[in-house]
């Protein structure tokens, strides 16, 4: 049998971190949401870290890091059709 994830919306998560912020302990919190307390830790952590731009949700990579990596992957592509490039024109090139 498929368990299915819940969702938490973006309003949801900050009203958790807010409620953390203003004293609640995270155990106190996962009682009373249902959630385990390394997920309220997590949202914490994200928060502290990328504030509004925290939870922007699927499809939104809100990490300058997550944006690194997608431009490194497309150097890397590019070099490598790059070198395939200049190998056969350097090919073409001996044949004549």
């Amino acid at each position: 049998m498929a368990v299915k994830r819940r969702k938490y919306s973006r309003d949801f998560k900050l009203q958790v971190v807010r409620e953390v912020a203003a004293g609640k302990s995270q155990a106190q919190l996962a009682r009373e949401h249902e959630i385990h307390p390394n997920l309220i830790a997590r949202w914490c952590r994200q928060h502290q870290r990328y504030k509004d731009r925290a939870f922007a949700g699927p499809g939104h990579a809100y990490t300058e890091e997550a944006r690194i990596a997608a431009l490194e992957r497309m150097v890397g592509r590019l070099t490598m059709e790059n070198d395939l490039l200049k190998k056969a024109l350097q090919q073409l090139e001996d044949e004549t």
